[in-house]
């Protein structure tokens, strides 16, 4: 009769979840549209990305997290892709265990910036984009969080997971990029390891943060190709003043020479950019400017950039950019397009 009792406790309490729930769904996301002007190229209207974020929480201690990106391609085909899905477990109030494929956590821009609605540009930092000098994102485990330093607060993400890879050009004899999708295997069966030390002052609204991560890195496509030397360097700061917003960046990706590869020579991927805005409260002008440099291991994909621009935010979730982007290749002979965005975003 007890075991019967305890079991119609138990049913009891599972009809009565609905009343008072031990998980908790929140959708979220951003999308953005626009039109772009090409100089001796097209003008298009375009859709960004449509990108929902999903958030799983169990009771307060575990929280699935998830982003799907949804972008329309040239021919008019959908393509998705999982941006990023993490399982989290808070710890203690000073420590979050992530595992999955996460946003990689090496500078700001990419784990922070990068959506529509909260880049204050119609673009990403030159760089700073998919497969280019910042790192995008990573399968593995890390260990995130922050804690009291006086007056400040320390913060910090340290990681190990699979690592990028490279990919080689048609010839098979030089290294085209670096990719780093957040890879589901480990082809160099090596751990790369990396993170982020950040130093934030609540007074002044500054943050200050050093990155860095070490690995190996193995070709994409050929598996008799030797491994080489992976590094990562990184630093930049967050600093906003009254109505001002102060920011900038730089980023190092870089792989060692192989002598016994069909493309042995190392490879360097640079970029930083410095950006200022300001907001003219209590409107929604605000105007925007940034400078950024990226440089590779080939010529014509080099770029100095000077982008121009003005955003009017209809709320705080609702802006529409219109912003003029001056770019130069800084190798002589070489020319590059500048191009003017008009871009409508959203943030839900």
């Amino acid at each position: 009769l007890k075991v019967d009792v305890e079991k119609l406790k138990d049913e009891v309490k599972s009809a009565n979840e609905w009343k008072e729930p031990k998980t908790v769904a929140h959708l979220a996301g951003y999308a953005d549209v626009g039109f772009v002007s090409v100089e001796n190229g097209e003008d298009t209207f375009f859709v960004g990305t449509f990108s929902p974020i999903f958030h799983y929480m169990f009771e307060d201690w575990i929280m699935l997290e998830a982003e799907l990106e949804f972008e329309i391609e040239e021919d008019g085909a959908t393509e998705v892709a999982l941006e990023y899905l993490t399982i989290d477990m808070f710890i203690n109030d000073y420590t979050a265990m992530v595992a999955g494929k996460f946003l990689s956590p090496l500078g700001q821009f990419r784990q922070n910036l990068h959506p529509s609605w909260i880049n204050r540009m119609a673009t990403a930092p030159v760089g700073f984009g998919h497969d280019e000098a910042a790192p995008n994102a990573e399968i593995g485990l890390m260990f995130r969080g922050g804690f009291p330093m006086g007056q400040s607060t320390g913060t910090y993400a340290v990681y190990a997971g699979n690592g990028p890879a490279l990919e080689f050009d048609g010839t098979g004899t030089e290294v085209e990029m670096i990719e780093t999708p957040g890879l589901n295997s480990n082809l160099d069966d090596k751990l790369s390891f990396g993170g982020r030390l950040g130093w934030f002052k609540p007074e002044w609204k500054f943050d200050l943060g050093l990155s860095g991560a070490v690995g190996e890195v193995a070709n994409i496509d050929d598996a008799t190709d030797p491994t080489r030397d992976y590094d990562v360097v990184g630093a930049d700061f967050t600093w906003r003043p009254g109505n001002f917003d102060v920011r900038g960046e730089y980023i190092k990706q870089e792989i060692g020479d192989q002598p016994a590869s069909t493309a042995p020579e190392k490879g360097k991927w640079e970029a930083w950019y410095a950006q200022i805005a300001y907001r003219f409260y209590p409107t929604g002008w605000e105007p925007v400017i940034r400078y950024g440099e990226y440089d590779t291991p080939h010529q014509s994909e080099d770029i100095d950039q000077l982008a121009a621009g003005i955003n009017y935010w209809f709320a705080a979730n609702v802006v529409t950019k219109l912003n003029y982007l001056s770019n130069d290749n800084p190798n002589a002979g070489i020319e590059a397009n500048d191009a003017v965005i008009l871009q409508l975003a959203y943030g839900f």
